[in-house]
């Protein structure tokens, strides 16, 4: 396999609303179809759906052995972009086209043709399939992914799951430097913008999110109302949420901390109990993080929300799921805009199903 056409199309009602994409892979004449792809996006926004249909296109013509592709697609947006005309400016799109790059240069030649709709009508039935809420197809590579939803075998009790998304906040300028970043209010970097932007793409393909509640500092409410924009849904705040309260040690680094309060440092890092000065200890934070969980779970009892919080009530929220001692603070690493996903029962059994997942960083 050598030279393949890849037309894509995606689509929004409502802009964003309901969305999807369709991709088909022909052989180079354009006559027979090698591959076929749709997928149901929730809500998102016509680029969002046109890119996600471009990059499921270029992977499934990467799955067949294809080397030389020729993309035709009617978003001029897309097409412009991708040939490298027009920047890229809305943080939305910045991940989406570096995936689309990344997968492009793993071939020997790709171009990027426009072409009117009329010419593109059979991505844009399996895009309007896809709107319509018709099952994932994948055909001429691997089968469609398994619903995630379900209680593992392994579990024999019974009740309806309440899912949550755990998602971290993007870079901020004290994270950059590794600095103690808790009741401080920095804003996202650029690249934390652009990290928000990349896992909101990511929990829009999720679908079916019913609603985004964040702490209330900026970092936090900044990355969730990227989410938001991805999937349509309003953000709301949870003071209980909020990142630990490190005293006299925010903005300090870990090497300035431990010369300046060597002893009481020590202690922090193996004691739960222990106060930064003027702060908080990990227990006083988890006892509200239990508050916080409590609520989401009696608020939202059986459907999907996204958490968008900091490293220690992310850690504790996957201490409960996991039902594991306070070592876990110390030992789990959590990176910037990761996403872990704890199931709840209640039946009081929780199932934590992804942990630190940064794959969809693209930019």
């Amino acid at each position: 396999m050598t030279s393949v056409v890849v037309e894509a199309d995606g689509g929004s009602r409502g802009n964003p609303g309901p969305a999807g994409y369709g991709a088909v892979v022909w052989d180079s004449a354009r006559r027979n179809v090698l591959a076929e792809r749709r997928e149901h996006l929730g809500v998102a926004t016509n680029n969002v759906a046109e890119y996600r249909g471009l990059i499921a296109g270029l992977d499934a013509a990467r799955e067949i052995g294809a080397t030389r592709v020729s993309v035709r697609m009617d978003s001029k947006l897309v097409v412009e972009q991708m040939s490298g005309r027009w920047k890229v400016k809305h943080p939305d799109m910045i991940p989406l086209r570096a995936r689309a790059a990344d997968i492009a240069e793993t071939f020997e030649y790709v171009d990027y043709t426009w072409i009117p709709r009329a010419e593109n009508s059979h991505a844009d039935r399996l895009a309007n399939q896809a709107m319509d809420g018709e099952d994932s197809m994948l055909t001429g590579g691997e089968s469609a992914p398994a619903p995630v939803a379900e209680r593992p075998p392994w579990q024999s009790v019974s009740g309806a799951a309440t899912r949550t998304v755990l998602l971290r906040h993007g870079q901020t300028a004290l994270s950059v430097d590794k600095r103690y970043s808790g009741r401080g209010n920095p804003e996202l970097t650029e690249l934390g913008r652009a990290q928000a932007a990349s896992a909101a793409g990511r929990i829009a393909v999720l679908g079916g999110i019913d609603a985004i509640v964040s702490s209330p500092l900026g970092r936090a409410r900044e990355t969730a109302e990227a989410v938001s924009r991805s999937t349509g849904v309003a953000v709301t705040t949870l003071d209980s949420l909020t990142e630990t309260d490190f005293g006299s040690w925010e903005g300090l680094t870990f090497r300035e901390v431990s010369e300046r309060d060597p002893d009481l440092h020590g202690e922090w890092m193996s004691d739960t109990s222990v106060r930064p000065p003027g702060g908080e200890s990990f227990d006083e934070v988890r006892e509200r993080v239990r508050g916080a969980r409590d609520s989401i779970l009696r608020d939202y009892a059986g459907k999907t929300v996204v958490v968008v919080s900091h490293v220690t009530p992310i850690k504790t929220l996957l201490q409960f799921g996991l039902d594991v001692g306070p070592s876990i603070l110390y030992r789990l690493h959590l990176d910037l805009a990761s996403i872990s996903i704890v199931d709840w029962f209640d039946d009081d059994a929780a199932s934590v199903r992804l942990v630190n997942d940064t794959s969809y960083l693209w930019a």
